[in-house]
């Protein structure tokens, strides 16, 4: 799954442009590694996505193309920091 895709889907950004600039502006590390919008994302990975805040860093438990508000926390677990509202 696309790592914007992702990002939309679990509701860590709720929306998928969004989620894509924020890519661009190589603010996301996947793995340690700056990521583009179209990093392939799979189990296990971790995402790291720097706010100006602070950042937080969540390990992906699932990717589904789809997922209902009460499923989307559950594609994912933080691992540091403090989840955005």
């Amino acid at each position: 799954m696309r790592l914007d895709k992702f990002l939309k889907v679990s509701r860590i950004i709720k929306r998928r442009t969004v989620a894509k600039e924020v890519c661009d502006s190589g603010k996301v590390l996947v793995n340690g590694r700056v990521a583009k919008p179209g990093t392939d994302i799979e189990v296990g990975d971790i995402i790291e996505i720097q706010y100006a805040t602070g950042s937080v860093k969540a390990e992906v438990i699932s990717t589904q193309e789809h997922a209902r508000k009460d499923e989307a926390k559950e594609m994912y677990k933080i691992i540091t920091g403090k989840e955005i509202e």
